[in-house]
């Protein structure tokens, strides 16, 4: 009875911990439509932060390439692609990496916050943040 008791609580503490992360599945909206356009997924890599797109909700996006990337992503394709690369905790927040936008292909700057265990905010940055744009990702439920 102990063990199970055990067990139980063990994946409690699990799921709150893992709902209270950066790390999962989120889903990202299209500030024009205000509609999930993409599910990406924020995963850690030896102590670092990276996301990758793993869901594009428009049927006739699905093929999507990165034409205006460059580098290793130009014409990549959008679904699989790395889009937040190699963030550092740094208390409450992870930065030090940047954020690629395969709308326009550029990269910029970024750090990233668990605003609640269900939002996170994303601010991506040319320079010194108060020159950017933020916006948010809802965790997939």
């Amino acid at each position: 009875m102990k063990k199970i008791a055990l067990t139980s609580l063990l994946i409690v503490l699990t799921s709150i911990i893992n709902a209270q992360s950066i790390f999962g599945k989120w889903n990202s909206i299209n500030e024009e439509t205000n509609e999930i356009d993409s599910v990406v997924e924020v995963y850690e890599e030896s102590g670092k932060a990276y996301a990758k797109i793993i869901e594009i909700k428009d049927f006739n996006a699905k093929d999507a390439i990165c034409d205006l990337c460059e580098g290793d992503n130009k014409n990549a394709p959008i679904l699989g692609l790395n889009i937040l690369t190699g963030l550092e905790k740094n208390d409450e927040e992870w930065s030090g990496g940047s954020i690629l936008d395969p709308r326009n292909g550029k990269v910029y700057k970024c750090y990233i916050k668990l605003v609640n265990k269900d939002k996170l905010k994303i601010r991506g940055y040319i320079g010194i943040s108060l020159i950017g744009k933020t916006a948010y990702w809802e965790r997939v439920k």
